[in-house]
Order: structure tokens, then sequence, then C-alpha cells
């Protein structure tokens, strides 16, 4: 699982990271997704199992350096470098866009989860009734889940690190945005501008909740692909595609919402073609621009998986 790179191996593994960061930075779209798009989602969530108290064990026993190795400390910290130093920067550029011109970027990301289904599900050698009936079962918990009206709580320093929890284990999920969990909690925002000024306080409170969820939930998945790897792959590739019902890029809000900053926040919306859209919102769909974009992002999600990924066997 574990391997060797060299430093432009690394330098693009660190690019990787920063793509999963501006990722996780659009309510929709998970970082996960990107990891299995990129060859690395396995190896992701096998140093994170590697994580836990036998990692404790091996350092008091053994010492540092092999602490490091038994947790693939190199992958992980590359990996997490590119992640914030993406959240600290590129976040920022994907967020204008989703603000200035929602449906272009939601073309882009809806044509690379789409490509990104192919993908996955090309790895199922054989589709049984038990298959068939997992990824069914993904697809329709991922719809419902993108079907949840958000909700606006008042955040408490238990709820951060609850959130903090629910959200990182969404983020490593195919298909289940964690940025998408923080919005149906109505965390979304406090995080956000708590990223942006630097909160400590608050940012030490959800990355605390982020370690415990890693922590648990990543020996979760590395048992399911360890023992029953084909049916995992169904089930991520429903998560995957039920998700799409979140990043069809013609919306129209029904029910919205003013925070503490003054910014209008969609809660409720509603797809619908392009020129119903223009229709009912006055504005301009884009439609070709979305295709191209569409195509553009399936593309490069064909091309990674073809000449960028790591094997997966």
């Amino acid at each position: 699982m574990q391997r060797k790179r060299s430093w432009k191996e690394s330098l693009a593994l660190m690019a990787k990271g920063m793509v999963m960061g501006a990722a996780d930075a659009v309510p929709g779209v998970s970082g996960g997704t990107i990891a299995f798009i990129t060859g690395i989602y396995e190896e992701l969530i096998y140093s994170l199992k590697q994580c836990g108290p036998e990692a404790i064990k091996v350092l008091l026993r053994q010492g540092f350096g092999a602490m490091w190795q038994h947790i693939n400390g190199t992958f992980l910290t590359t990996l997490l470098f590119g992640i914030l130093l993406s959240i600290l920067t590129v976040s920022r550029i994907v967020l204008y866009w989703l603000d200035t011109y929602p449906v272009l970027l939601w073309s882009f990301f809806f044509g690379l989860i789409l490509a990104a289904i192919w993908s996955l599900i090309r790895h199922i050698e054989t589709w049984k009734l038990n298959t068939v009936i997992f990824f069914l079962m993904g697809t329709l918990a991922a719809y419902l889940i993108t079907m949840i009206p958000p909700s606006a709580i008042e955040p408490t320093n238990l709820f951060i690190f609850l959130s903090g929890m629910l959200a990182i284990c969404a983020m490593i999920l195919p298909g289940i945005s964690g940025s998408f969990i923080l919005l149906l909690l109505g965390m979304y925002t406090p995080i956000l501008t708590a990223v942006k000024n630097l909160e400590i306080s608050i940012l030490s409170l959800f990355a605390a909740g982020c370690v415990v969820g890693l922590l648990s939930f990543s020996r979760i998945l590395n048992w399911m692909f360890s023992v029953h790897r084909t049916l995992t792959l169904a089930l991520l590739g429903g998560f995957m595609l039920g998700s799409l019902n979140k990043v069809w890029p013609w919306k129209h809000t029904l029910e919205s919402t003013v925070n503490s900053h003054g910014k209008t926040i969609p809660l409720v919306q509603e797809n619908m073609l392009p020129h119903s859209f223009e229709i009912m919102t006055g504005q301009p769909s884009y439609v070709w621009y979305a295709i191209a974009l569409t195509i553009f992002g399936a593309g490069i999600v064909l091309l990674l998986d073809k000449v960028g990924s790591t094997p997966r066997e």
C-alpha cells in the first residue's frame, strides 16, 4: 500500500491535495472523489487507518522513524500540506466563482463527477445482484441527503466538534461533500468565516472533531475495501451518482436566509432545465459554455484515469 516517491511525484501528490482542498470548499463536491480520480484513495484510507493506538505503540517501542513509516507519514503530510494550502488560497478563487459564475462552476464539477463514476465502477469486474443492490442503495442515500433542507443552528462548542466529525467523514467519502454536510448543519458559513479570519478557538474544536472522525471512519472504510471491495466500489459509485442531484448547474432558489454577515444563503433549491432557468431567474443559462465545461471536466478525469493515476488492483 505504501510506496516511495520521487520529489516530482511528491509535488504531484501535493497538487492532488490542493485539488482536494479546492473541491471540498464547494458544497456538493467531495475531496474523496478527487482522491479516487487521482489514484490515491485506497492509500489515503489505509494511511489514515494506521494513525491509531498502534502508531503510539510503535513510537514507544521502536522510535519516531518506525512510527513515521507505520503511518505513511510522508504521504499524509504532503497531501495535508496541499489541502491546507488550497483552503487558504485556491478555495477563495473557487468560492468567488461559486458566487459569481455558479452555473459554469457547477457544470465543470458535474462533468468531473459524471466521468468519475465510470472511472470507479469500471473496476467492478462482475455485476451480481448484491452489487446492483449496493449501487442503488448508495444512489438513493446520496440523493436523499441532497434533498434535506439546510438548518440554521447557533454554533456551540459541542456542535462545532460534532460538525467536524461528520464533515470529515463525508470529505473522505466519494460523492458526499463535507462542505454540503456543513451546509445542512448550518455550519458552512461559520467554519468558512473562521478559516478566513483565522479564529483559532473555533478551528481547533473543528480540527479535533475531524481527527476523531478520521481515526474512526477510516478504519471502517479500510475494512470495507479489504473484505468487500466490489460491494464497496458499487456503494461509492452509487453515492457519486446520487450526489449529481446537488451539482446540477441550473437551480432556482425557493427559500433563502440572511446570515450574520448580511449575505443571502440559499436554503431550498430546485433543479430545472436551462430554458426554464432563464425564465424563472431572468439570468442567462450559459448553456453552451456549460456543456463545454462539462465535457472539459469529464475529459480531465478520463485523462487522469488513462495516464495519471496509480494502478489500483
